[in-house]
């Protein structure tokens, strides 16, 4: 028997969740409850409770009288007992349907119950299907199937019931529970979520301090989640506990993990099955483009690339395989890695994982990047993915152990940004494509792939043209492709031409290269083989595909919305669609996503000199910029003013001539925002270099919930120090003014609040010179809370103030009720606390008469903030509750954090130390505004609430940890942690 409860009568084949309709149904993990399909039914007194709980969990064996008198009162029953047996069964048998409860050898029987009808029987068979998912290796399958198991349980069993027969059960269901919940949490800490696990590792060890199973996973979840310190404290805390309360040593599988943690085994670093999954996230990716139908030749390459990833793929134990291709570009490097990575997927059941790192663009993919979206298509959930660059890459590495994957990094720039980016693990491979030799990536398998040979580059010609035009006129076919240079891009594209023009004999096109002579001769001669062949592309186009060609090309960003190019050419969005489209068709732009479309980086090059050298007038290069600037900043706008309703921050930016997309909805507005995040950032720094830089600045402003959300910080934070300098360049304070702003709240949100206050400073004093009244409303904000975040509370409130005054001239309600609740945290803090309490109020009272969603979630939060310090608990939990709600719906991942941090508070000082304690887990594992700063102040909470559930080990190892960040940031938090840490605080 492996402890799980058995109700083998209830049980029936197949799925036991899902009741006929208006089916008897009973709970009893929980209150013993019955329900005809949704209508309650009255069960009784609790003595009647007890004894349909009893009948409920004898299997569907018939209970005697004697058996139920001493189940519900047990060795002293009531003299009248016996009549009561029969009275509670006779009630029963009223509620129930006929013939469910049965009378039968002197006792009492139920039978007849349909699928689902008990759940507990569904609790089994869930439990059941998990023990099988995870024999079979589906981790993430088993994971559901005991959660799904455990969220069956609706607090204590048979809560209620009395007598000594429930009294057993209920610590029987409960041992078994908690030994679902290790196994969970076991494959929990097996497919890598060990960031999430320690949160409810931690409340779980609080409330049964006993139980070394579950110190054992808390200790192997801190350590993987870097936390070393803290895991070995675990063990002091229990080795502790287990001494004063039982007189025993911890058991030996207690004592070998705490020796492994102290020895740094590399084994328990990675899971054995990392693949972290959150609901609906694939855990299979299959991200490899299409393969060209006409893929033709390369025989040889396809042989050699296929057998070296073989090598990888297809035997155990083998070491990972790195291919790397080079060569110029319009050779094939993509094709052929596609067609080959296609090839080989059968010897990666795992999946495919594949990336265009834009090497030869101006701005290469950064790693970090790309590495986070690879592992969220590998399964892990957002919260569970690092910050740096080196954590990603240790992550995915672990992620990868054990799986068959074979990653495709496509255009690649050098083998640094390659190199975070290889697996590393067996059974893994990676196909690179470069312009350059990977020279510098370790034991790659290089190969250099050259033009096409003749006969390959005819058969391509063929394959796209058709053998009835080509077969006739052989040689001049061979002067085309010779001419083309025996490139595949340029072939593809000269042959496309031939095909879409039936009236053309292949002679045509050859004299109409011989005629090109001068280009004819730099195909030979590098890249420039390649701008020839676009040449003959862009020749065979009509004025308007021509014209959209040049224009496209001038846009930064790795690719272009429809709806934003339908900007730059100044045209209706489905006459765009089909121009795009038939651009597509030609093989000069190619179609990245539904409603996204992208150039090849050397085309978009060409593309720009077409620009330059056709476009008349040349102030329409100039003018299609200024409409797609125009286009994201009115759509930004709209954004920003769903989001704000009432905000005046929209009615100071620059005006646009060209209007923006409008939405029906927040979701659909945040959704285009983070969407767009890329392109828009690009277009702000290349607007700014191009004469419009007013407008660039007030794009980045009016779009900062890029930086505050934590999605695209870092871009934006570069973003906005390259336009400050490219307006102090320009002498624009105006400008300038703005893009400190900008840049204040970028650096305010990572915790760099010397940085952020000289900004602020610098960009009030520019905003006051050149008469701009916006940034004197938010700057003085923004200062306020630097202020509060660096303990200069008198400074706070007079910066705060400052921004009321300013945001009230301005007629900006919801401007002043941002400032209205930060000046209540900074009287928090002043131990003002009724005044504290009023401002949050009156903050939250203007939001929610404008319906301001997730200012509401701010205003909230520093309402909650408040009436913790004013020792009103309950209501304080309300509001965070609340706010974290706000700040979950609308994808603020930072601010969730935030709020789950405050929460801590509030549970720590109602006393609740064990929810204290999980909350500020889950804090740290979502990450919170004010960067390292605000961790410590997580980390102290954390330790506080963990001394007080006697963990006064791992207590102090988190303040040692909050104590070494507020001492390198000079934080003024620094003397209250020392003092916890002190002699005289620990006795």
């Amino acid at each position: 028997m492996d402890g799980r409860p058995r109700v083998p009568e209830q049980r029936r084949s197949g799925s036991a969740r899902n009741a006929e309709p208006e089916a008897l149904r009973f709970g009893v993990l929980g209150p013993v409850r019955a329900w005809r399909g949704e209508e309650a039914l009255a069960t009784g007194s609790p003595q009647q409770r007890a004894l349909l709980a009893a009948l409920l969990l004898r299997e569907g064996r018939t209970a005697t009288a004697a058996e139920l008198i001493d189940a519900l009162w047990g060795p002293e029953p009531p003299s009248q007992a016996l009549a009561a047996v029969r009275t509670y069964a006779s009630r029963l048998r009223k509620v129930l349907d006929p013939g469910v409860l049965v009378s039968e050898s002197g006792g009492y029987a139920i039978r007849g119950l349909g699928e689902g009808a008990l759940d507990l029987v569904q609790a089994q068979d869930l439990g059941a299907e998990a023990e099988k998912a995870r024999g079979t290796g589906d981790l993430a399958r088993a994971r559901a199937l005991l959660g799904e198991a455990l969220d069956l349980w609706d607090g204590e069993p048979l809560a209620g019931v009395p007598g000594p027969y429930a009294e057993t059960q209920r610590v029987r269901l409960e041992e078994w529970r908690l030994g679902l919940l290790e196994s969970r949490l076991d494959m929990d800490l097996e497919q890598g979520c060990h960031a999430e696990a320690v949160s409810e590792l931690t409340a779980l060890t609080a409330a049964h301090p006993l139980r070394e199973r579950l110190r054992e996973l808390l200790m192997l979840a801190l350590y993987r989640s870097g936390r070393q310190a803290e895991a070995l404290a675990v063990y002091a805390d229990t080795r502790r506990l287990l001494a004063e309360e039982l007189g025993v040593d911890p058991r030996s599988g207690l004592r070998e993990l705490q020796q492994r943690i102290l020895q740094a085994d590399p084994a328990l670093a990675e899971p054995s099955a990392p693949v972290a999954e959150p609901p609906a996230a694939p855990v299979r990716p299959a991200q490899l483009p299409a393969s060209v139908p006409d893929f033709t030749g390369r025989a040889s390459f396809v042989d050699e690339l296929s057998a070296v990833l073989a090598s990888a793929g297809e035997t155990e134990g083998s070491v990972m395989a790195v291919s790397a291709m080079a060569g110029i570009g319009g050779v094939g490097k993509t094709t052929l890695a596609v067609h080959v990575a296609h090839r080989a997927r059968a010897s990666f059941p795992d999946g495919q994982l594949y990336v265009d790192l834009q090497g030869a663009g101006p701005r290469p993919a950064e790693p970090e990047t790309v590495l986070g979206s690879f592992l969220r298509a590998l399964g892990t959930a957002d919260s569970a993915i690092p910050d740096s660059l080196e954590e990603r890459a240790a992550l995915y590495r672990s992620v990868l152990d054990g799986r068959r994957v074979l990653v495709l990094l496509d255009n690649a720039k050098d083998a640094a940004q390659v190199r975070p980016l290889l697996p590393g693990t067996e059974g893994c491979a990676a196909l690179v494509t470069s312009r350059v030799r990977m020279v510098g990536l370790a034991g790659a398998h290089l190969v250099d792939l050259d033009v096409m040979s003749p006969d390959e580059a005819l058969a391509l010609f063929t394959r796209i043209v058709g053998a009835e035009r080509v077969t006739p006129e052989r040689e001049a076919a061979l002067d085309v492709v010779a001419a083309c240079g025996f490139l595949p891009l340029a072939i593809r594209i000269a042959a496309s031409r031939l095909a879409a023009r039936r009236t053309w004999t292949v002679s045509v096109l050859a004299a109409k290269l011989a005629d090109e002579r001068r280009r004819l001769d730099e195909l030979q001669a590098g890249d420039l083989a390649v701008k020839a062949t676009f040449e003959l592309g862009y020749g065979q186009l009509d004025r308007v595909q021509a014209r959209a060609f040049r224009l496209l090309g001038l846009a930064d960003g790795p690719d272009i919305s429809l709806a934003a190019a339908a900007a730059v050419l100044d045209l209706p969005l489905e006459p765009t669609e089909d121009l795009l489209e038939s651009l597509v068709d030609t093989s000069l732009l190619e179609s990245a996503a539904p409603g996204r479309y992208r150039f090849h980086d050397l085309v978009r090059l060409y593309a720009r000199a077409c620009a330059e050298r056709d476009e008349q007038p040349p102030s329409e290069r100039g003018a299609a910029m200024s409409r797609l600037l125009d286009f994201y900043l009115a759509t930004a706008a709209g954004v920003y003013a769903i989001e704000r309703p009432g905000d005046r921050l929209v009615d100071h930016l620059e005006p646009t001539r060209h209007p923006g997309l409008s939405f029906g909805d927040s979701k659909g507005a945040v959704d285009w925002l983070h969407a767009e995040g890329d392109c828009l950032l690009a277009c702000v720094r290349q607007s700014a270099g191009q004469g419009m830089l007013r407008r660039s600045v007030d794009l980045l402003w009016v779009a900062k919930d890029l930086a505050e959300s934590g999605a695209n910080a870092y871009q934006y934070e570069t973003t906005a120090v390259a336009v400050r300098d490219m307006a102090r360049d320009a002498g624009d304070q105006r400008a300038e003014g703005r893009a400190r702003t900008a840049l204040t709240n970028a650096l305010l949100v990572s915790d760099r609040f010397n940085q952020a206050d000289e900004e602020a400073r610098l960009a009030i004093q520019l905003a006051q010179a050149a008469n701009d009244l916006a940034p004197c409303c938010w700057v003085p904000n923004d200062r306020g809370i630097i202020a509060l975040y660096q303990g200069r509370n008198d400074d706070g409130a007079r910066h705060l103030r400052e921004a009321i005054t300013n945001y009230r001239a301005d007629g900006n309600l919801p401007g002043e009720a941002s400032a209205l609740c930060n000046l209540s945290r900074i009287h928090v803090k002043l131990g003002r606390l009724e005044s504290a309490v009023e401002l949050a109020r009156q903050g939250l009272a203007v939001y929610d008469q404008l319906g301001m969603t997730l200012r509401v979630a701010n205003a909230r939060l520093a309402l909650g903030i408040a009436l913790n310090a004013a020792d009103r608990g309950g209501e304080a939990l309300d509001q965070l509750h609340e706010a974290l709600r706000l700040f979950q719906e609308n994808r603020q991942r930072l601010w969730e954090g935030t709020a789950n941090f405050r929460i801590a508070e509030a549970h720590f000082a109602c006393g609740q130390y064990a929810l204290a304690a999980r909350h500020a887990e889950q804090a740290l594992a979502l990450r919170v505004i004010g960067g390292d700063w605000m961790r410590a102040n997580v980390l102290t909470t954390l330790g506080q609430a963990l001394s007080h559930l006697g963990q006064t080990d791992r207590a102090r190892a988190c303040w040692q940890e909050a104590l070494a960040e507020h001492e390198r940031s000079g934080a003024a938090e620094a003397e209250q942690v020392r003092a916890f840490l002190s002699p005289a605080a620990a006795a």
